[in-house]
């Protein structure tokens, strides 16, 4: 009794809950670009590429020399040297002064590491986009999963609701034949009992859509106060060639279009450069400089110009070698570190193409346990409702008894529910499937 007061109640309260939310219809497409907009995942990997973006730059411009500039203005207050006339003389002054000077540098030799660096960051701009299109599909996977399942709730819930108003007609006509002395009161009270157990079904399978509703909204980050609308999708219409290709041939398509594998194996190239950039420092480097400096003092009458300008303005400029003889082991320790994150980026891609190998092998399967479940569940419908027409029937004319009426329509509920969610499945399978195999776009679904 308490269970039966508690789903009356819920039943109550779920309308109104209906009613004080706004409901948006949402169709598959429009649902995956809300997703994506507000997917929280998706947007920190979007973000990280502005990142990549910039390294990439980075090292694109370092193949040019470095020029920086400066300037100093100062006073020095007490003891100041100066040399005349062959003798050095010191004395209490105030000198102020202004200097100036440009440097430029630039590697002519550094064990290709600039070259390295700029594939390395490439490769990671590369990785990042693929990262990007990965995780766009996997949003686009959630929502699917979500939405359909959606759908699959509301026909679940109108297959318990029909069955629940034909019951109760059911429960009509054997209170007639009860008046009429054709039926017993234990016939009545069955009846009585399975229309009341029938709306605690249709109210579990009303709270469930609810559920699953409240789910797609979060998934979709909607405001608080708003519920999407899924809109209704052809799945009796659906069809797919994807089962015409075998096994390798999926495969083979999986390996060209992951955006995860193309991404470890753009991250495996990237690595082994990262790894001739730490041992380009095992090698001596050969750096051109150039550097102009200049000054202008208070001790010195001469116009501020014609000092800064003409009279002590210095250039110097040549090659610096840099031989690296002993750096305490870090050097090696670079080296080793590199070598590490090779070997491990390496046995990352291997994993994802085992992986990936079993993904495309059960979704290939499932797809087509999919199909056979659907073929079955359509004869199973097909028979359930012959049988319940014929024990219908010979229920009216008195010849079947009540147990055999309340199984075949238990019989033609249960099929009608397996019939809708091989469909379903079927359809979903699909988007498992091109998921898998890394071809999955929202348009079409």
């Amino acid at each position: 009794m308490k269970n039966t007061l508690l789903h009356l109640a819920l039943c109550l309260t779920i309308p109104f809950n209906l009613q004080a939310q706004d409901t948006i219809p949402v169709s598959f497409d429009e649902a995956v670009r809300i997703g994506i907009s507000q997917n929280l995942d998706f947007q920190m990997v979007s973000n990280r590429q502005e990142v990549l973006k910039a390294e990439k730059i980075n090292a694109k411009l370092s193949h040019l020399p470095r020029i920086n500039m400066g300037s100093t203005a100062g006073r020095n207050i007490g003891q100041q040297f100066q040399q005349v006339e062959g003798e050095l003389i010191v004395t209490n002054e105030i000198q102020d002064y202004i200097t100036g000077n440009v440097d430029v540098s630039m590697p002519v030799f550094n064990g290709a590491r600039r070259i390295n660096m700029t594939a390395a960051t490439r490769h990671f701009a590369e990785a990042g986009q693929n990262e990007v299109q990965r995780a766009k599909e996997e949003v686009m996977f959630n929502v699917a999963q979500q939405y359909l399942q959606v759908l699959l709730d509301e026909q679940l819930y109108n297959i318990a609701v029909e069955n629940l108003e034909n019951q109760k007609k059911q429960l009509e006509q054997i209170e007639g034949f009860v008046d009429a002395g054709l039926r017993t009161l234990a016939d009545l009270y069955n009846q009585q009992s399975e229309v009341a157990r029938l709306e605690t079904v249709a109210l579990d399978a009303r709270i469930q859509w609810e559920t699953d509703l409240w789910t797609l909204a979060e998934i979709l980050q909607m405001e608080n106060n708003a519920l999407p609308k899924p809109q209704a999708v052809d799945v009796a219409a659906f069809g797919s060639d994807l089962l015409a290709l075998s096994y390798p041939q999926l495969y083979d398509i999986a390996l060209s279009n992951r955006k995860d594998l193309l991404q470890q194996q753009s991250l495996e190239e990237a690595n082994r450069r990262l790894l001739a950039v730490s041992r380009a420092q095992l090698y001596p480097q050969i750096n051109a400089f150039f550097n102009y400096s200049t000054f202008s003092t208070s001790f010195d009458q001469r116009p501020f110009r014609d000092q800064f300008f003409t009279i002590y303005p210095q250039r110097s400029f040549g090659l610096r070698l840099n031989i690296p003889v002993f750096n305490n082991f870090d050097n090696r320790l670079e080296v080793t570190r590199s070598k590490v994150d090779l070997k491990n980026q390496n046995l990352q891609k291997r994993a994802l193409e085992r992986q990936i190998a079993q993904d495309v092998k059960l979704s290939y399967e499932n797809y087509r346990a999919a199909i056979r479940r659907d073929e079955a569940t359509k004869l199973q419908l097909k028979a359930a409702e012959e049988a319940q027409k014929a024990i219908s029937e010979r229920f009216r004319l008195g010849v079947s008894n009540f147990v055999d009426l309340a199984q075949a329509n238990q019989q033609l509920v249960t099929a009608q529910s397996d019939q809708a969610q091989a469909k379903y499945t079927l359809y979903f399978q699909d988007i498992i499937m091109r998921y898998a195999l890394g071809i999955l776009e929202s348009e079409g679904l």
